[in-house]
């Protein structure tokens, strides 16, 4: 495929990419006239031609692939949920590392194309005059890279200039159409509570049809902010994008790195590398994140985007030098050479930290794959030296400015990286205050509200999750000790469907009753370490730690049984308190709760058929109704037809019901009823799928339908006389 780009990239030809394909900001702003801030669209669009049908983007064929290549990710149509296929095994993965790997290469420099003759070489796209007229917004960065080339001289020059225009071009692409959904100028009106009221009365008026027409502004930012929603996939490609950025950015080599080193001998690809992150990525990532923070769903599957976002906050751990884990096992320390990136991208550790929080704490802990997602987080930023750095930075963004003679008047923007954008400024230490400044007032507004991530507003949300932590993990050794307790006291009839389940167990509907033991000791193991991290990183003593469990009413009483939740006494009886709802919806407490009703009445199981169920009532009722004299004649009988007929029909008892209250006596009312039959067992899927199974295992001995049927009516007819006699026996010892 490429073979035949780079041949058509030797004819002077260019192809038409329509604008409706860009992603919404981008469109919205061409079709506004705007031209937008990437060099990428400089001196591309053109008018619709007579007769067509919109605005296109002329682009020279390895352009035309490109935008089409990413466009690809953004339009797939979801698989199949029949179908379960790794992403890193898909070809589009394989051919965007590739990609990457060729033309963002992390050793020596990008390696020349297949030209389409033997010593020839494909010509770089020249610059043309602009097809029409754009009033723009922000600044006009002219191409990082174009400026080399069109400075460069016959003689002597480098021959990766040449060439280095497609990496620019690939890695502004892929930004452009898997980033750039959302619109800066959006997210900072957003940020204002009155934007924000102003959205919800419109979200409110577009679900109800008794309100009128949205106001076009709101129409609009509705189309930027929540039309675009990316997919896992989407999202685990973008990762790969980061990390190999990271690698990229990170190949340089030591003395290349400080910006005093820089000078106008410097290649094009060791330039591009110092700002390919912050000049092409950093803004549109960051918005990216914002939006998956607050709007993807609260389910296991935000796993994709955390671990891009932690790829993003790790450059360290894809340097060529990676420093060797310490002998005693604890993480290596983050050097001080991370610190200018740690500031430069304070927001990206301390507000999406916030808002990690919040959905945190909006989340069922006691799942392991969420319990895994915050002992992740909690690991990341509790490495050694990085909670430090972040909080430098955040100093030095909350320092007053110096009033300096030629700073009085200068405006905090996004550093333009043209001219003498590494020129070095003499007070080193207020130049790394302005960097802060203005990354944070770039992204945020002149206007922003700070939240420190070191200050008592998020210290009490962190307190928080870690108080939602030891719920979480009191709740999933609940879960485990009921658990096992059920599993042992379990008859072994029961599990063949011919033993009544416990129709009284909170725990019955919880996944880990599901996935077993194991995945309860992981739950505890991730809540256990991320405790541990979070009291690092903030600095949480162990008096806290153990003050948020002793707040939790989690004692147990001398029996070793839970106590009640924590509740008042009224007028009217007991009156949960705030604390003892939160006991009772993560099931670290409860009341005992008892089925009081007719057996026969109870609602249908999901282990059960609704309409055999039914037949089996009305068939048991009227054997009840019919023969309800010679049933109570022979349970009243002593002697071992007696027992018998005791053992299997519902024994004459007064059956009480009671106006329950955890204090006090209630009233209660009774009322005899005499012995039954119940044939609602039979109803069971367990129950039907244990005789098909006995059937078949009969079918494999040459066992008939009826031999079978007869032998276990005499199996179970020797069981019955077992158990009959066995009861009686414990009555007898009980009176």
């Amino acid at each position: 495929m490429m073979k035949l780009v780079y041949k058509l990239q030797a004819e002077d030809y260019k192809f038409e990419f329509p604008v409706s394909y860009l992603p919404g900001p981008v469109k919205a702003s061409i079709q506004e006239r705007v031209l937008p801030d990437s060099p990428l669209y400089h001196n591309k669009v053109q008018f619709p031609s007579p007769g067509g049908l919109g605005l296109n983007l002329a682009l020279n064929p390895f352009e035309y692939y490109m935008f089409f290549f990413a466009l690809s990710l953004i339009t797939q149509k979801p698989l199949s949920g029949a179908l379960h296929v790794r992403t890193s095994d898909c070809a589009y993965f394989i051919l965007v590392d590739r990609y990457l790997s060729w033309f963002l290469p992390t050793e020596g420099n990008v390696l020349p194309p297949l030209s389409s003759s033997p010593g020839g070489t494909s010509p770089s796209p020249a610059a043309r005059t602009p097809a029409m007229h754009f009033a723009s917004y922000g600044l006009h960065h002219t191409s990082l890279l174009k400026r080399h080339i069109s400075h460069q001289t016959s003689v002597n020059a480098d021959p990766a200039s040449h060439e280095i225009w497609r990496s620019e071009t690939l890695l502004q692409v892929f930004v452009e159409m898997w980033l750039h959904h959302y619109s800066l100028e959006m997210y900072q009106k957003m940020q204002s509570p009155h934007a924000k009221l102003e959205v919800l009365h419109y979200r409110l008026s577009v679900s109800s049809a008794l309100h009128g027409p949205a106001q076009p502004s709101l129409q609009a930012l509705h189309a930027y902010q929540e039309s675009f929603t990316p997919t896992e996939e989407h999202v685990l490609v973008v990762r790969l994008l980061v990390k190999h950025l990271h690698a990229f950015s990170n190949s340089l080599k030591p003395e290349q790195v400080s910006p005093s080193a820089h000078s106008h001998a410097t290649s094009p690809l060791e330039e591009f590398k110092r700002a390919a992150i912050p000049r092409f990525v950093q803004q549109k990532l960051y918005l990216f994140l914002q939006h998956c923070f607050g709007h993807w769903p609260l389910d296991a599957s935000f796993r994709a985007v955390l671990e891009m976002w932690l790829s993003y906050l790790q450059p360290w751990r894809y340097a060529p030098e990676k420093q060797a884990q310490s002998s005693d096992g604890q993480a290596r320390c983050v050097s001080e050479r991370w610190a200018p990136f740690v500031q430069e991208n304070l927001l990206m550790y301390t507000k999406l930290f916030v808002g990690f929080l919040s959905r945190a704490l909006r989340t069922d802990l006691v799942s392991p794959k969420n319990a895994l997602m915050v002992f992740r987080v909690a690991k990341v930023f509790a490495q050694p030296n990085l909670a430090e750095m972040i909080q430098k930075g955040e100093q030095l963004f909350l320092e007053p400015e110096l009033v300096i003679p030629h700073r009085q008047h200068r405006f905090f923007t996004a550093p333009t990286f043209t001219g003498s954008f590494l020129s070095s400024w003499p007070p080193a230490v207020t130049d790394t205050s302005f960097k802060v400044k203005s990354h944070v007032y770039s992204l945020e507004g002149q206007d922003c509200k700070y939240t420190p991530m070191f200050g008592p507003e998020v210290r009490t949300l962190v307190l928080r999750l870690a108080q939602l932590i030891t719920q979480a993990k009191q709740t999933a050794k609940s879960i485990s000790d009921q658990y096992g307790e059920s599993t042992a006291s379990r008859p072994f009839l029961s599990w063949l469907g011919f033993y009544p389940s416990d129709t009284n167990s909170s725990y019955s509907t919880n996944d880990l009753d599901e996935m077993g033991q194991d995945s309860v000791r992981k739950t505890d193991e991730y809540l256990e370490k991320a405790l541990e991290y979070l009291g690092q990183t903030f600095r949480l003593s162990e008096a806290q730690l153990a003050q948020l469990t002793l707040a939790l009413g989690t004692t147990q009483d001398e029996n070793g049984k839970k106590q009640l939740p924590d509740c008042i006494v009224g007028e009217d009886g007991l009156i949960l308190t705030p604390l003892g709802r939160y006991q009772i919806i993560n099931g670290l407490r409860r009341f005992e709760i008892e089925y009081q009703g007719d057996s026969e009445l109870q609602p249908i199981r999901s282990y059960e058929i609704p309409g055999l169920v039914r037949m089996l009532f009305r068939l048991s009722s009227a054997i009840n109704h019919r023969f309800a004299d010679q049933m109570a004649a022979l349970c009243s009988r002593a002697d071992f037809l007696g027992s018998f007929c005791r053992y299997h029909l519902l024994e004459p008892v007064l059956v009480t019901r009671h106006l329950l209250s955890p204090v006090g006596q209630g009233r209660s009312a009774g009322c005899v009823r005499g012995p039954r039959l119940s044939l609602r067992f039979l109803g069971s899927y367990r129950t039907l799928l244990s005789l098909l199974l006995a059937f078949f295992v009969a079918s494999l001995f040459c066992i008939g339908p009826v031999p079978c049927a007869l032998l276990l009516v005499l199996g179970y007819f020797l069981y019955a006389m077992a158990m009959a006699l066995l009861t009686e026996r414990g009555k007898l010892h009980q009176l």
